[in-house]
């Protein structure tokens, strides 16, 4: 495993590995990937050992144009508006997936839909150009741990599993990509992220549903009830945490403590707490503490997509 930056020579290194089947991590704007073929059954597979992810939990191609997008998928109007307002950037469509294409079928975990999105970042675009096929990319940690924004969180995550992670420092958004399936004109809310429903109703007119409970065969990636999750465990809308905690805080108005802590915006800003989540919950972990304690966040706008990441690092493990 080499950690390189990602200049161009080395874009086009990750590239020919990417073709010879080998695992390439790299940054996106939402967080980094783990990429692979989507065509190469076997290299796809490794993306599942790597990961220690289940089966049945579909990944992520990533394009770069709505037009290779239209060779693996049946693209609605309502999914074009979508797709040529918030692509290139974090918005993944599920979608239905065409007969005949090279895609193997792990990515899909044999469903006959296709999630699918358009990378923003120039890094990822150079990658998904220079290996010269879509690549399947989840975030590139290990399954239901805390999704990674740096290159030394994917080194510490999967080690030697990757054969080169390309570092652009720190992404930009800190969160996974907002994730829909469209039925005829209505809009359905998988997963929420940087894209918020406000962004979706104002681009379409269209009606948005949000997704029910977590099923135990997702349909889309980013289900699972138990996902994005620290060792310890994790408490959430706490006032006042308690002796031994770690405090991830929000906010100007911070309870005295003691113990580790970390404010994820001393002004209140959501996106700037939404680009630290991750990043902050991995301090807290790396502490020692056995419970991480959580302040309460706004749910709307971009906090929509922040409660929904805590309260997965929240739920039951399985």
């Amino acid at each position: 495993m080499a950690v390189v930056p990602a200049n161009a020579q080395n874009i086009e290194t990750a590239g020919a590995l990417i073709r010879a089947g080998e695992l390439v991590a790299f940054p996106t704007e939402t967080v980094y990937g783990l990429g692979a073929d989507a065509g190469n059954g076997a290299a796809v597979a490794r993306i599942f050992a790597a990961k220690g992810r289940p089966r049945f939990n579909p990944l992520i191609v990533h394009v770069a144009s709505l037009s290779e997008a239209e060779k693996l998928a049946h693209v609605s109007p309502l999914a074009r508006t979508l797709a040529e307002r918030f692509w290139p950037g974090p918005l993944t469509l599920v979608l239905k997936q065409r007969a005949g294409t090279a895609l193997c079928d792990l990515v899909t975990a044999g469903l006959d839909t296709l999630a699918v999105r358009m990378p923003a970042h120039p890094v990822a675009s150079a990658l998904i150009t220079a290996a010269g096929r879509p690549l399947a990319a989840p975030s590139a940690n290990r399954s239901g741990h805390v999704s990674p924004t740096c290159a030394a969180h994917v080194a510490a995550d999967l080690g030697e599993a990757v054969a080169m992670i390309l570092d652009a420092g720190d992404t930009r958004h800190g969160l996974e990509s907002t994730v829909v399936t469209i039925d005829q004109e209505t809009i359905t809310l998988l997963r929420p992220g940087a894209v918020t429903a406000n962004d979706l109703s104002e681009a379409t007119s269209a009606p948005i549903v949000r997704a029910g409970a977590a099923q135990t065969a997702p349909i889309s990636p980013g289900q699972l009830a138990s996902h994005y999750a620290p060792a310890a465990r994790v408490r959430l809308d706490v006032i006042r945490p308690q002796a031994g905690e770690a405090l991830l805080a929000f906010g100007p108005e911070v309870p005295d403590h003691a113990g580790p802590l970390i404010n994820l915006s001393d002004t209140g800003d959501l996106i700037e707490a939404a680009a630290r989540l991750f990043s902050a919950l991995r301090s807290l972990d790396a502490s020692g503490t056995s419970s991480i304690a959580v302040m309460p966040i706004p749910h709307e706008g971009l906090g929509e997509a922040i409660n929904d990441r805590l309260t997965r690092a929240a739920a039951p493990r399985p």
